[in-house]
């Protein structure tokens, strides 16, 4: 069975991977479950340049394995993409998810639902055990809403309302949300490549 190295300790992330990935026949492990313990400086300008740098640094450390990185974010629209690659320290403390909230929601105060336009984006970055580099984006479109709804999800999704569904990230099951999401649909992308990984083994 082939190796994925996640290089992230987000358990939330790590969960949501897992049961993207559970199809296939990867053994799926953290940093901390590889044993690794090594911090990346997330200094890109970009969620790419983010997630390709802590790809290729924790490659350097390991053998027989595949690693993926992702790098991901919430862009609204009115805040010309803000708070882009500060998603998860954009109150200034990392993995705040209230205070970056209570941020977000401060500096919409008062605009209409078009100004509150928004997106979730993410880019990965997986290298093979051969080291081949692989780049995917995936992204989905809703809007920030004013209150906090549901008891799901992390991060901003409580207030990431989906039209569509009538519903935030954080109201809807893990099963649709993972079915849908901007990193689902990232991993959509690599399904292809990772097929082919799986049939070289």
């Amino acid at each position: 069975m082939k190796k994925l190295i996640v290089a992230s300790n987000n358990e939330h992330k790590i969960v949501e991977i897992k049961e993207i990935l559970s199809k296939y026949s990867i053994e799926v492990l953290s940093l901390k479950e590889a044993g690794i313990n090594i911090e990346v400086e997330e200094d890109g300008t970009t969620f790419m340049e983010n997630a390709y740098k802590k790809a290729s640094e924790i490659h350097k450390f390991i053998q027989n394995a595949m690693v993926l990185a992702d790098d991901s974010g919430l862009m609204v629209e009115c805040l010309d993409g803000a708070p882009g690659v500060y998603s998860a320290r954009f109150a200034g403390e990392h993995g705040n998810d209230k205070k970056n909230n209570e941020k977000l929601l401060s500096l919409l105060k008062g605009k209409s639902d078009e100004e509150k336009k928004a997106k979730f984006v993410c880019a990965m970055a997986l290298i093979s055990d051969k080291g081949k580099a692989i780049r995917v984006q995936g992204e989905i479109n809703g809007m920030i809403v004013c209150e906090k709804r549901g008891k799901s999800g992390f991060g901003y999704d409580p207030i990431f309302y989906l039209p569509e569904y009538k519903m935030t990230f954080a109201q809807m099951d893990s099963h649709l949300k993972n079915s849908i999401s901007h990193r689902a649909n990232a991993l959509k992308k690599l399904e292809d490549e990772i097929k082919n990984l799986m049939e070289d083994e």
